[in-house]
């Protein structure tokens, strides 16, 4: 039957039934059954090719009196009719006939069958017209309401629902789910619509994409809940969707702000903070960031923007949902120049945000005076941007441009203000990461200046050293090194840490080492000189109090630790002593590697504790490393793993020393050390006997002559002949003055190194002292002399007694 050319209804019924939704048939005037419909098969059992050329009468097995009930149905009369189901058991149905005629021009009947359950029952009439209400509020609802039978095709739909999907109710009948959303969507609401004819649970579950075509993405709550008849059975479900695109993007941009406050800042590192906040919004705000920022922000300087003219930025990060990022024209690290007039240049002068439109006017011009960007613009189909500075503490630190391409919608004004709040929160890190730089320049040019700029000569050890500042918020530390060169060819290694870190640690540590340098001129052995050292700490504290860092909130408390440790290349012995610090590590000629095992001592500035010393002999080319804790105890292991694995890398053999330093650091550190770091390694010297000379005098005058003879004849053995008139008259005041306030045993003795070093020990420990002799005096001049000839001249305590030493310059020495 051509039902769409079915015209209007003369018996007053209205407009022809749904064919598709209801139960129908339609029987020629024969009575043989010629159109069997979806619902009529759903009702009866029977299907369409069982039915179709059929008589009626004897396919439904219809009495005489049904047969005259039928034809009285065919009048125009509604009868409630006895019909068989396919299974065979009766069930009464009512039947409405509606005249009409086929493609020939004979009559034919569309009869429509319809459940008793399904009829309304007669009422009588409210007040209020219920049923006439409850049909309009649901025709009228604002909500988006389906209603679908066993078979999930919709058989109401409400005007939400008609306005969501860009259909009519009628268009919407007989449909499912999967004819009118896309695929994704319909999947997740068929299958929850299944489960609720199954368990006769309500569901609730959330979809987005588009409902139709050339709409926006949107997101759903949908609700699927059973419709039960008066039997409790679930006859068909009823599915509600809520639009929450509104409370899904508001949830949307305070996760975002959340991720930015949480992982952008994460370091000190000016760049590495701009680039987090690309990545958090790239792909959620986004399609394609560029974070451009003044140039001198990365070396920490009051950042200083031109007010006019072009405006050049370099580029700190940039991200992209593209692999390569191939929308920039620039790479990280270039300086870009935007003209006057461009958006960026003006937002950087003016410090407010611009919202644009690729067809905009500013972005036109920005495209005309630079045509390589211009390019990537039309390239990647770019089509909304957003300008937004870079503001923090008053200070305009950069721009950052934000671009969609893939995503169709553009950037509207609740955007803009979600990229304002990004940009601020990142900007204030951005500016902690450049005053941070700024301090820890300051501080690490403190501390540069306060360690060795070039250690001294001298013959005793080979070095290398490498100091290393923390990469931490909390700042540099107080770690230093130093080797001191020391009478009798001696050198003294030195390294230290003072507990805290910022600009009081660093000046505690100049302050440390100038003291260790002073105390190590008077050539105090090393247990004395951290006696000596300790209550110069003990005293500081009391003048100073314990001090904390309000800013950092990190306790710096007056505490350092102190390794001091000498050896002399003529006796081949080192004499060591700690006070709270690990202890020298000792690699010996054939590789095998172990710490020293010093006495533990307290740090420096516990007072009133005695340090000891350890002594031991070193054989030539020996290798000794002192080092601070920062490199062996970093967060990812403890001290005594620490401590192993140096030891593990000692034994390994290295071409130089400072490859030793380059191995120790890489291997050993983290590529942002938490502590600052004070590594020496020092290879032993030794000076053989052809080079030191050693006389025994008896405390006799006339041994002062022989004494100079025997030195100038050494001094001719070593072609020092241009020093040998400083070397007798040195020698003669220094054995005189031995002989004369001294006691025995009297010990010359004379070392050949970049100086010539002249020794004179006795039993005596009272130390001489120069002073100026009057015009009749006979005595006080010796020491004078000496002053006058030598470079340097000393007093060295011995365990029997005192060493009186001084240096003669060597000219022209010849090997």
């Amino acid at each position: 039957m051509d039902m769409e050319n079915a015209g209007p209804l003369g018996n007053g019924l209205g407009q022809l039934p749904d064919p598709v939704t209801s139960a129908t048939a339609v029987v020629d005037a024969r009575g043989t059954v010629t159109g069997w419909s979806t619902g009529a098969h759903r009702l009866l059992g029977y299907p369409y090719e069982d039915v179709v050329g059929r008589p009626a009468k004897r396919l439904l097995g219809w009495t005489a009196d049904a047969m005259g009930d039928f034809s009285e149905v065919l009048e125009g009369r509604s009868r409630t009719t006895p019909l068989r189901h396919q299974d065979g058991h009766p069930m009464e149905v009512e039947l409405r006939a509606y005249p009409s005629l086929d493609r020939e021009g004979n009559a034919q009947w569309l009869v429509v069958a319809t459940p008793p359950q399904q009829t309304r029952p007669r009422q009588e009439p409210h007040p209020y017209e219920g049923e006439a209400t409850a049909e309009e509020a649901f025709a009228q609802c604002y909500l988006p309401v389906m209603i679908y039978d066993a078979e999930l095709r919709a058989l109401r739909g409400s005007a939400g629902a008609a306005r969501a999907l860009g259909l009519t109710e009628g268009q919407m009948r007989g449909r499912r789910v999967t004819d009118i959303l896309p695929p994704h969507i319909c999947t997740t609401v068929e299958e929850g619509m299944r489960r609720v004819f199954e368990t006769g649970e309500p569901e609730l579950f959330h979809v987005h994409g588009r409902p139709r075509r050339g709409a926006h993405d949107r997101f759903w709550a949908v609700t699927v809940s059973p419709v039960r008849n008066a039997a409790g059975q679930v006859r068909h479900v009823q599915l509600i969707a809520l639009d929450v695109t509104e409370q899904h993007r508001s949830r949307e941009r305070l996760a975002l702000l959340n991720d930015v406050s949480t992982q952008v800042g994460s370091t000190l590192d000016v760049a590495h903070t701009a680039q987090e906040m690309a990545d958090v919004a790239v792909g959620r705000l986004a399609d394609f960031i560029s974070i451009d920022l003044l140039d001198s922000l990365f070396r920490g300087v009051e950042p200083r923007p031109s007010a006019e003219g072009s405006v050049a930025l370099r580029r700190a990060a940039q991200q992209s949902v593209l692999p390569g990022i191939p929308e920039s024209v620039i790479q990280p690290g270039d300086v870009d120049y935007y003209p006057e007039s461009s958006p960026p240049a003006r937002c950087l002068v003016t410090g407010r945000p611009s919202l644009h439109r690729t067809l905009d006017e500013a972005i036109k011009s920005w495209q005309t005076a630079d045509p390589q960007r211009a390019v990537k613009v039309g390239a990647f189909g770019m089509h909304s941007i957003m300008v937004v500075p870079l503001r923090a503490r008053g200070i305009t630190l950069g721009v950052a441009v934000l671009v969609r391409h893939r995503l169709q919608e553009p950037f509207d004004e609740d955007d803009l203000l979600l990229a304002e709040e990004i940009a601020a929160r990142a900007a204030v890190a951005v500016d902690n990461a450049r005053r941070f730089t700024r301090e820890r320049t300051t501080a690490l040019a403190l501390q540069r200046s306060l360690l060795p700029q070039r250690l001294a000569a001298q013959e005793a050890v080979e070095v290398a050293y490498r100091y290393l500042p923390a990469r931490s918020r909390a700042g540099l530390g107080g770690d230093w090194f130093d080797v001191i060169p020391l009478s009798g060819a001696r050198v003294a290694l030195v390294v230290g840490d003072v507990v805290g870190h910022g600009l009081r640690a660093s000046a505690t540590m100049g302050r440390l080492r100038t003291a260790v340098r002073t105390l190590a001129d008077v050539d105090l052995p090393p247990e004395e000189l951290l006696v000596h050292l300790d209550d110069l700490v003990t005293h500081l504290r009391t003048e100073e109090g314990t001090a904390t860092d309000s800013e950092l909130e990190i306790v710096t408390d007056l505490v350092a630790t102190c390794l001091y440790l000498v050896y002399d290349p003529v006796s081949r012995r080192c004499t060591a002593a700690g006070a709270g610090h690990p202890p020298p590590a000792v690699v010996t000629p054939d590789g095998t590697a172990e710490f020293i095992d010093l006495p533990v001592g307290p740090p420096l500035g516990m007072g009133g504790l005695p340090f000891e010393a350890v002594e031991w002999e070193v054989p030539r080319d020996t290798l000794l490393a002192l080092y601070t804790d920062g490199l062996v105890e970093v967060p990812e292991h403890d001290l005594g793993k620490g401590m192993a694995l140096l030891r593990r890398r000692l034994e390994r053999p290295a071409r130089s020393l400072e490859t030793l330093c380059d191995d120790l650091v890489q291997t050993l550190l983290p590529a942002q050390p938490s502590d600052d770091v004070a590594l020496l390694v020092a290879r032993t010297r030794a000076l053989d006997t052809g080079r030191v000379a050693t006389w025994d005098l008896p405390p006799d005058p006339a041994a002062v002559a022989g004494a100079r003879g025997e030195v100038s004849r050494l001094l001719a053995n070593w072609g020092l002949d241009e020093v040998a008139f400083t070397a007798e008259l040195v020698v003669s005041e220094l054995v005189t003055n031995a002989i004369r306030y001294g006691g025995p045993p009297i010990q010359l003795r004379l070392i050949r190194d970049t100086v010539l070093i002249c020794e004179v020990s006795d039993g005596s420990s009272s130390a001489p002292h120069m002073r100026r002799a009057r015009i009749f005096d006979e005595g006080g001049r010796g020491l004078l002399l000496v002053a006058q000839f030598a470079d340097r001249w000393g007093t060295r305590h011995l365990p029997g007694g005192k060493s009186i030493w001084a240096e003669i310059g060597i000219q022209n020495e010849r090997s």
